[in-house]
């Protein structure tokens, strides 16, 4: 097996890259503070996506996007010192995502089939559809609970939230969808086990 196609399947490298930016923001800000940390947060995402282009030979959509508005939002942060603006990062890419997610099932076809095939072997079209309208409601409640956690807590809170409790909540999503799609059709060996369980940070965008 080539070594490219070997370091698209290796669990590692994938959640480094989608966890890491994230977590260098985390502990940059706990450091040196908001504006440091989100110095750090722009140059992590974007040797993440240098990394997953070199080494999976590929870059997610999630992290296209996650990397654009990271650089777009942390600019307008670090240039206003205005911590709101890297904080409604999330809310764009959770309605982004709702909307295309929606968008597609409006047009009769599941997006998230295209994006996730390979993790969800076997799954029906009935059960595509209903895994693309889950995580469409889960991404508009998502997007509504990072708005009044701006408005309502601390950043210091807000950005604790996000890295930690985003995460644990996007995993209960994602395995608490499992039964279902064992309904519709889903294989569930070990090997798809893991692949399944990699959609979670793909599902969700955990760069911030």
């Amino acid at each position: 097996m080539p070594e490219q196609t070997k370091a698209a399947h290796n669990p590692n490298l994938s959640l480094a890259l989608d966890f890491g930016p994230l977590l260098v923001f985390f502990l940059a800000y706990k450091f040196y503070g908001v504006f440091m940390g989100t110095a750090a947060f722009m140059v992590a995402i974007a040797l993440a996506v240098i990394v997953s282009k070199v080494k999976i030979g590929r870059v997610s959509p999630m992290l296209w996007l996650s990397a654009i508005l990271v650089l777009f939002f942390g600019g307008l942060t670090i240039y206003f010192h205005d911590e709101s603006f890297i904080q409604i990062k999330p809310t764009i890419i959770y309605g982004f995502f709702a909307a295309m997610l929606l968008g597609g099932l409006l047009r009769g076809k599941s997006l998230l089939k295209y994006l996730l095939q390979a993790a969800y072997e076997g799954l029906s079209e009935e059960g595509w559809r209903k895994l693309s309208l889950n995580w469409a409601l889960f991404f508009i409640v998502m997007a509504i609970a990072n708005e009044v956690m701006r408005a309502q807590l601390s950043f210091d809170t807000w950005l604790t939230v996000k890295v930690w409790g985003v995460t644990i909540a996007s995993l209960v999503f994602a395995l608490a969808n499992i039964p279902m799609l064992m309904k519709h059709g889903l294989v569930l060996d070990k090997e798809n086990a893991t692949k399944a369980e990699k959609t979670v940070v793909q599902g969700d965008p955990p760069q911030g």
